[in-house]
């Protein structure tokens, strides 16, 4: 029972380490001055994932790659099978918004590299480099295109995370309470999820696809929902787009740098390619402009409990 409460309490202060340190950069980068568009593609962007930058971080070190691989993974199929599929219960969407299309060709792109490097079951430190460069392209692309559109940069931040403080004191005790809650929140994470696969007799790579990939979704579809809800379409996929395509770039780009991350054989033959499904459904649900509604939205969440229910028979 203990394993099971250390799990909840440590995604828990992931998911608060990660909120208030994106609140408390963001105040600060305001504070300094950086322009919304910067912090936009660098601040925000990184921080929604850091749950599983951290989480990843602490499974290299802890000698448990399949967590690291299984959750960023298993975060992508939950991004869009999940994330996009529940708030479609709520209110319909589209994939129909303007850029949104280039940035789901990036995500396959992304996605497909990926599925390359993990075909020798093992991601190396080169490898994670070269995710790293292509992740600064492309948000030396993104900086680029949104100069030239000149869009409000500054609404979508706070779309998307909130209020932020501009107390320099509150600042500061933000950034503290989220460096200090995201390790050891991670480490409760691992430490619990790895004891809980032992005892289910599962591997460690169904429960980062599965259990820690949903805990550190939930800021995703938060976010989606939210977004959802006010009819903000750019917010909702655009979140879950950015999501997939840092979780892959930063993610496996930093991890593997600490230390290589070797891949099991149900990863590579079973669900890099159901990632790869999800990333190709989005991609056509954008070209035909098909409406995400109860119907379809029933559809994602239906494929992806059975998603789940596989993982822990197979």
């Amino acid at each position: 029972m203990l394993d099971y409460v250390l799990l909840v309490t440590g995604l828990g202060l992931l998911l608060v380490g990660g909120d208030v340190l994106v609140k408390g950069a963001v105040g600060l980068a305001e504070r300094l001055q950086v322009p919304a568009l910067i912090i936009g593609l660098t601040i925000v962007a990184f921080g929604t994932s850091a749950p599983e930058l951290f989480i990843s971080i602490q499974a290299a070190l802890a000698g448990a790659p399949g967590i690291a691989i299984g959750n960023v993974v298993g975060s992508n199929i939950a991004n869009v099978l999940l994330v996009m599929g529940l708030p479609a219960l709520i209110a319909a969407s589209r994939c129909d918004d303007a850029g949104i299309g280039r940035n789901i060709l990036v995500m396959i792109g992304f996605t497909a590299v990926f599925m390359i490097m993990l075909l020798d079951q093992l991601v190396s430190r080169v490898e994670g480099i070269i995710l790293l460069i292509l992740l600064l392209l492309f948000l030396y692309d993104q900086w680029c295109c949104a100069a030239r559109a000149n869009t409000d940069a500054a609404a979508d931040i706070h779309e998307e995370v909130g209020e932020t403080p501009s107390s320099m004191p509150l600042i500061f005790a933000l950034l503290a309470i989220g460096l200090i809650a995201l390790p050891f929140g991670a480490n409760l994470t691992v430490e619990s999820a790895s004891a809980i696969a032992r005892r289910w007799d599962v591997s460690e790579d169904v429960i980062g696809l599965t259990i820690v990939a949903i805990g550190t979704s939930l800021p995703e579809l938060a976010t989606t929902v939210m977004a959802t809800l006010r009819s903000s379409n750019s917010i909702a996929i655009g979140n879950v787009v950015g999501s997939n395509i840092f979780n892959i770039g930063s993610i496996m780009g930093i991890a593997p740098i600490i230390a290589p991350m070797a891949a099991s054989g149900r990863i590579v033959y079973v669900d890099m390619w159901v990632m790869l499904a999800c990333a190709l459904l989005l991609a056509g649900l954008a070209h035909w402009k098909i409406k995400i509604g109860k119907r379809v939205g029933t559809v994602m969440i239906t494929a992806y409990t059975l998603y789940v229910a596989a993982a822990f028979v197979t």
